[in-house]
């Protein structure tokens, strides 16, 4: 049973391993690294790191440094490499190298930071992050060269990693997935002795070509599907459930909740359920998303702080009964659909509020 006056929210370890299976047999022979920025996506970023370590995961992907040094601290001492996508900004140096870090070099002023750091200490691992053309982190390839082509010129500087992002991955015949993939060749070339990864998690399911020497796994490690949408590959990791607190009449002309978002237009049997936008349902899903309740996924009609309701149609349901409102049965990228949104933003709006339940070992 769920708490009588609260959301749940499940966390599904075992999903998650699985999920990284399936990344793991989409790209074999490359590593799958673990994006855990935003705390795991807002789902813990301790224990969903500690089981993926377990499963084999040695390198993790934050954007915040101080997501990374929280991260090495949940992580012990466990071995683990753990990128900031950040890179290395003014002052950093010293924060970095106590926790362990290594910046994601994106530019020029950071390369030559870095190159200082490096002659300072005796040595500095680094990514580089080269934009490919999606104009959003990393240097264009021409700066890349300049920083590659003298000899000696990168000093004490150890690029461990070439990268890059791709812009389009969600759309498998977009030509831009090809036009990156182009540059990004150009790039490694620049680094042969680099470590490449141009592959986040829709990447890793375009075939041989992406696949580079490291997938930066994210949101299909989580149950978001790689286009956007459901994939019966992947299995949900995180389950929102909350009561029903109440369940209501309406007759022809009633409307529900604020404004004019809904009015009943026959009778109708309505089930208000304790969970809310606090609580991380985004309120643009009403109307359009849906919630598992009686058996069958039936339309939420709406959502306001604390409260939503949701249609119970012909279902039998009772007070105290649980709503899915995010799960295996309403799923991440139906919600997001619904919410005219992304499988991320669903899951990182998910609030402290409900009940957090962790199923599967966090093992040690």
């Amino acid at each position: 049973m769920i708490s009588p006056d609260r959301a749940r929210l499940t966390i599904d370890l075992d999903a998650l391993a699985h999920n990284r299976a399936v990344l793991a047999a989409e790209a074999p022979g490359a590593e799958i690294a673990a994006v855990v920025k935003s705390d795991g996506y807002g789902l813990g970023a301790g224990p969903i790191s500690r089981r993926l370590h377990a499963e084999g995961a040695r390198s993790f992907f934050v954007a915040r440094m101080s997501e990374g040094e929280a991260l090495r601290a949940e992580l012990g001492g466990r071995d683990a490499a753990i990128y900031v996508l950040d890179g290395l900004l003014p002052g950093a140096a010293g924060r970095l190298a106590a926790a362990r870090l290594t910046p994601v070099i994106g530019n020029l002023p950071q390369a030559n930071a870095a190159i200082a750091v490096a002659a300072a200490h005796g040595g500095l691992d680094v990514a580089l992050q080269v934009d490919t053309g999606m104009n959003r982190q990393g240097m264009p390839l021409a700066e890349a060269a300049a920083l590659a082509g003298p000899p000696g010129g990168l000093g004490a500087l150890r690029v461990r990693l070439i990268m890059s992002h791709l812009g389009s991955a969600t759309e498998p015949s977009e030509p831009r997935n090809r036009q990156q993939l182009e540059v990004f060749r150009q790039a490694r070339a620049l680094f042969p002795q680099s470590r490449a990864s141009l592959s986040a998690s829709a990447g890793a399911f375009l075939g041989p070509d992406y696949r580079f020497d490291l997938i930066r796994a994210g949101i299909s490690l989580y149950g978001g599907g790689p286009e956007e949408r459901p994939d019966p590959r992947l299995r949900a990791v995180a389950t929102l459930a909350a009561p029903i607190l109440d369940i209501r009449n309406l007759r022809p002309g009633d409307r529900v909740g604020y404004g004019a978002g809904f009015t009943a237009s026959q009778p109708m049997r309505v089930a208000v359920v304790a969970a809310g936008y606090s609580d991380g349902v985004i309120r643009a899903a009403m109307g359009r998303g849906q919630a598992w309740v009686a058996g069958a996924l039936r339309p939420l009609l709406a959502v306001t702080m604390d409260l939503l309701v949701v249609d119970l149609e012909q279902g039998e349901a009772a007070i105290g009964d649980p709503v899915e409102l995010l799960g295996p049965h309403a799923l991440l990228d139906d919600l997001a659909t619904a919410a005219g949104t992304v499988a991320h933003e669903v899951l990182v709006r998910l609030s402290g509020r409900a009940e957090r339940i962790y199923q599967g070992a966090d093992r040690p």
